[in-house]
């Protein structure tokens, strides 16, 4: 029997509630069926009829999709391959971060989930915040980054416009966790922890953290590490012995989140204050 190499799964090691699905170029079609578990994606080439709820939509590069658990759907790609990634999420799981985030807008919001209201979305914050959470599992290398990216989904998926938004005013507890995370500069940091430190919700300090400095946690940390990596060049260090210092997981790591930061190599920041 011939081996099926278009499509992927993996266990997402981040957050090993989650599921991922990869499927490139694939002609799969499938018949109807359901998920105990949520499940949305996004369309990255060729279309497809996608059927939930016995509504049929015509979906295309860019659309997120969503489902519900036990929605029954069905996907076939018009013409002949698509490409999609998709994520399994855990029910108890999601129902707990809704929990955290919905509480905010609803006093007393206690359900054990709340469905997605629509079958696709084409918000491009949606779609941002989609690929920006995709990014973080398949980078496989901070769980904090993972964590705030699903939170930041999570809320654009299901926070309703005219909500409260008020500001938090909780400067003394953003700044403990801020001292925490450059005082453990090279840890693996948990959102869990923080938010413990701060004695605040992990949706709170979310808010609270991006409201005070620009930035969410870990975009905040890894912004840091940048900073100190340009002195540690500057001063003539090897680059591997920058990203080990700075906890990279390896060099190659390390020289990506750089060149994010700076649109160059590390090896040619560093070239225009060492004389080879």
């Amino acid at each position: 029997m011939k081996k099926d190499t278009t499509t992927q799964f993996k266990q997402s090691t981040l957050l090993p509630w989650v599921e991922m699905r990869v499927a490139n170029q694939s002609r799969a079609c499938y018949e109807a069926h359901s998920h105990d578990e949520f499940s949305f994606g996004i369309i990255e080439q060729g279309h497809s009829d996608y059927k939930n709820r016995h509504r049929v939509n015509d979906v295309r590069v860019g659309d997120i999709v969503t489902i519900n658990p036990a929605d029954v759907h069905s996907c076939n790609p018009k013409g002949n391959t698509w490409s999609y990634s998709m994520l399994f999420v855990d029910t108890l799981k999601m129902g707990e971060i809704q929990r955290d985030i919905l509480q905010h807008a609803h006093r007393g919001y206690n359900q054990d989930y709340t469905p997605f209201k629509n079958d696709l979305e084409r918000n491009p914050l949606i779609q941002t915040r989609f690929l920006t959470l995709l990014e973080a599992l398949i980078d496989d290398n901070s769980p904090l980054k993972a964590q705030v990216a699903f939170y930041d989904f999570i809320e654009s998926s299901f926070w309703q416009h005219g909500l409260s938004t008020e500001k938090t005013q909780r400067e003394g507890d953003v700044l403990r966790v801020r001292e925490k995370m450059l005082d453990e500069l090279t840890e693996t940091h948990q959102l869990d922890n923080l938010a413990e430190e701060a004695g605040m919700s992990r949706y709170q300090l979310i808010r609270a953290f991006r409201q005070h400095f620009g930035l969410p946690p870990h975009a905040y940390l890894m912004d840091e590490k940048i900073k100190r990596a340009k002195v540690l060049l500057r001063e003539g260090k090897e680059i591997s012995a920058v990203a080990f210092e700075l906890g990279f997981s390896d060099q190659a790591h390390f020289q990506r989140h750089f060149k994010k930061k700076l649109a160059v190599t590390p090896k040619y920041y560093q070239s225009h204050f060492i004389s080879n």
